[in-house]
């Protein structure tokens, strides 16, 4: 073993905070640049047509407990949603997903991301926060106490930054995870949030983000945070842990779909790892296949599996590690996750 989880004691599962919200998916079958004219951009009026929208369960809190749960976890939710939150909160109570921190804010709808899409894979976005803004409010210090880790991804900056010191005051180990908002941090609060944290996943380019917002180098945060994984898209991942460096094939997919939600399911997978105690070679082997499972869907909670399907297809991406773990690990104990 690789030592990961010493010092944890008998605490168990984990707490997610970050957003919760509907992700509205909308496709324009043409270009987006073919209807806009270069030199009027400065008095842009454009509309586009879309020939299909979906409404689809989403925010990074979200698709990491997802992930948790369909991997036997009973992850606990921290967040804020809103009037529109029914058949949310239905889905994840079926999945054995802990809403109990999830603060109702009433008269507010739930925080909503708009996503349209061109033929070139192009993407127009805004994101709504809604009632996500209330996750500010929300203390996290005593249930914190009780898991043996938390992760803070990518919500309001007052939340994270809360939340951050709450988790990591509380003696849970802290996987901080700013992503989408690391333009919105101050550097400040990214320095403050990587000191707190046991563990830090980004993608290369966000390393590079925090690089030139902080100051911190990649090898300074390694200094500074005991595991760091490096998500490198079709090329898998790296992770860093104990002085060793371990390279993380990713799983051969028959075509990838969607990207979105592929890092939350990639986290949740790498925590499931941890909790098993297991080498980071097959956390992270886990963490890939997980991840691999949500790019093959469109949408980041559309993706499904039994623990025996999990992993079969463990054994078979991987047959170096065949065997390194069973169904049952991954079955939870309310039996309502597969």
């Amino acid at each position: 073993m690789q030592g990961a989880n010493a010092g944890t004691g008998d605490r168990q599962g984990v707490l997610v905070s970050a957003s919760i919200a509907f992700d509205y998916i909308m496709s324009f079958p043409g270009s987006f640049g073919d209807h806009i004219l270069p030199d009027k951009t400065h008095v842009l009026s454009v509309s586009f047509l879309v020939d299909s929208l979906k409404r689809r369960r989403g925010g990074v809190a979200g698709n990491i407990a997802y992930s948790l749960a369909l991997l036997g976890e009973r992850p606990l939710l921290a967040g804020a949603s809103g009037a529109d939150f029914g058949p949310y909160r239905n889905a994840f109570d079926e999945l054995g997903v802990d809403l109990s921190l999830v603060i109702d804010v009433p008269g507010e709808l739930t925080a909503s991301a708009f996503m349209m899409s061109d033929l070139k894979n192009n993407q127009i976005a805004s994101f709504y926060p809604g009632a996500g803004m209330a996750a500010d409010e929300l203390p996290l210090s005593e249930a914190a106490a009780s898991v043996r880790y938390g992760i803070v991804g990518a919500t309001g900056p007052v939340a994270m930054r809360k939340h951050s010191a709450e988790i990591a005051g509380a003696g849970a180990r802290l996987f901080y995870d700013p992503s989408q908002q690391i333009v919105a941090l101050a550097a400040e609060d990214l320095i403050e949030g990587i000191d707190n944290a046991w563990g830090f996943v980004a993608n290369d380019y966000e390393f590079a983000m925090v690089e030139q917002k902080t100051g911190l180098t990649f090898d300074a945060i390694k200094e500074r945070v005991a595991l760091i994984g490096i998500t490198l898209g079709g090329e898998g991942s790296e992770i860093h842990h104990n002085g060793e460096v371990h390279r993380i094939p990713p799983v051969v997919v028959p075509a990838v779909l969607d990207p979105t939600g592929a890092g939350d399911a990639y986290r949740a997978g790498l925590l499931k790892g941890l909790l098993l105690d297991a080498d980071i070679p097959v956390a992270g082997r886990i963490a890939s296949l997980a991840a691999a499972y949500a790019v093959e869907q469109l949408g980041t909670q559309e993706h499904i599996y039994t623990p025996d399907e999990f992993i079969a297809r463990f054994d078979a991406a991987f047959p170096d590690f065949a065997g390194a773990i069973a169904p049952d690990q991954l079955r939870a104990l309310t039996g309502v996750a597969g």
